[in-house]
């Protein structure tokens, strides 16, 4: 939760900015009834305080040939702590891995790859997962279709609690 409760206005503007990062202040602030200024300090609050972390540009994976993801599942033998942060440490500096999370239950890790092919993919997993020092179980879940990807945090739970 952010530091200081984010009122109706403050998630009108974060409503706005996940559909589009790339509205102008003036825009922006037409959108959330309010005038640039006010809006611009805002905006400049929600970043300072973390709310907002950051700014991208979302691609279209298959236009700039990654067309393949896979859903990969890591358990690490004897789990040690050290034995965990090395893999995530190799994991995360990977490009190809595009999110990674450390889950519970049959796996203890959870990693999005995105290559261009399963040829691709077979290099990955032979030459890089399969050499990580403590895995003792790989799992690889083909995306067949993405159905809905990127989407905007649901901010409901923030306006509830007002």
């Amino acid at each position: 939760m952010p530091r200081e409760p984010l009122d109706k206005i403050d998630l009108e503007i974060l409503k706005n900015l996940q559909e589009d990062g790339r509205l102008t202040n003036v825009e922006l602030a037409n959108k959330v009834a309010l005038s640039p200024s006010p809006c611009l300090r805002r905006v400049k609050n929600l970043e300072e305080t973390g709310v907002i972390n950051g700014y991208q540009a979302s691609l279209d994976r298959k236009v700039v040939g990654l067309g393949m993801t896979v859903f990969v599942e890591l358990r690490v033998a004897k789990q040690s702590r050290d034995k965990v942060i090395a893999i995530q440490t190799r994991l995360v500096e990977q490009s190809e891995v595009v999110s990674c999370h450390l889950v519970s239950g049959q796996s203890d890790i959870l990693a999005e790859v995105v290559v261009p092919s399963l040829e691709a993919y077979d290099s990955f997993l032979q030459d890089f997962l399969m050499t990580l020092e403590g895995v003792e179980d790989v799992r690889s879940n083909f995306a067949i279709r993405t159905l809905k990807a990127n989407g905007p945090l649901p901010l409901q739970h923030l306006e509830k609690s007002r």
